[in-house]
């Protein structure tokens, strides 16, 4: 941790309140985030079991454990919980399912499980509706947070209200099967911490410093995710790129960096302006083209 520029110090440093970190590719912020998990550990002496890291994909989660795993001395890190918003989602999911009327014994449906139930549905109803349309906007009302009786109410033609209305259907028969899809990973959680205080006290206490990279690429689903499991409080670090978001397709909202400053007035804000990938020349071309 001796080579970390200034500004990555600070941000690795900053451990008592909301934390930005505005990083592009090349800026060494995955190190920032590992350093700072380390530090955690090791300096403020916090079990690695009140540590959770969330990113986007699985090979993102694993290289940071690998990275987490060479600072720390072995076994140091038992505990600590790298990984996907998912899979985050589906450990609240597992031991909290009985507050939300599901079984132990529930599965997750896939896509493709997920756009057969939806086929089922619409020829069962009748509704004139196309599976892979009306499956994609289910899973964008999802990530926006809006609930089956919401989107009816929000309807604005007959073709809004017959997908709401299969919404309902499609919640009703996942709740039938004992089943979640791959959004109720996010949806679900955060229903629960929004109506169930001991719950989200719960996770509150048991994750007492939340890391999160790519902010830029989360959509409403898992902002208010991390919101009700960092509390008022705000123990959390954020590292994101306002310049990048590959996710915007599924939902991804960049205008969540600014939303923090918001919703967290004492939101410390730290620019990581040095690449350690890019010469001066790309660098200055790329950020012409961007701005």
């Amino acid at each position: 941790m001796a080579d970390l520029n200034p500004q990555q110090r600070a941000a690795m440093r900053h451990v008592d309140g909301p934390l930005l970190v505005l990083a592009g590719a090349g800026s060494g912020k995955t190190r920032v985030i590992t350093c700072k998990i380390a530090h955690l550990i090791e300096d403020h002496a916090l079990s690695p079991r009140y540590i959770t890291a969330v990113t986007f994909t699985n090979k993102a989660a694993r290289e940071m454990r690998e990275r987490v795993g060479r600072i720390l001395s072995r076994g140091q890190g038992r505990g600590l919980s790298i990984s996907t918003f998912h899979t985050l989602g589906l450990n609240i999911l597992k031991r909290e399912h009985r507050r939300l009327g599901f079984k132990a014994s529930f599965s997750i449906l896939d896509a493709a499980d997920s756009a057969h139930l939806i086929r089922e549905l619409i020829g069962k109803s009748r509704l004139a509706l196309d599976p892979d349309a009306a499956r994609w906007q289910i899973s964008d009302w999802k990530n926006d947070l809006i609930y089956p009786q919401q989107a009816v109410e929000q309807a604005a033609d007959d073709r809004a209200m017959a997908c709401a209305q299969l919404y309902a259907q499609y919640q009703r028969s996942l709740k039938a099967y004992n089943a979640f899809d791959f959004d109720d990973l996010i949806l679900q959680p955060v229903r629960l911490f929004q109506t169930d205080e001991e719950a989200r006290e719960h996770w509150q206490g048991r994750i007492r410093h939340l890391l999160v990279d790519e902010y830029q690429d989360t959509n409403g689903a898992q902002y208010e995710l991390v919101r009700q499991l960092v509390g008022r409080l705000g123990h959390f670090t954020a590292v994101g790129d306002d310049d990048q978001s590959i996710y915007t397709w599924r939902g991804a909202r960049p205008e969540n960096l600014a939303r923090l400053k918001e919703d967290y007035p004492r939101l410390k804000v730290i620019k990581l302006e040095q690449n350690y990938r890019s010469s001066g020349c790309i660098l200055k071309c790329a950020n012409t083209l961007i701005g």
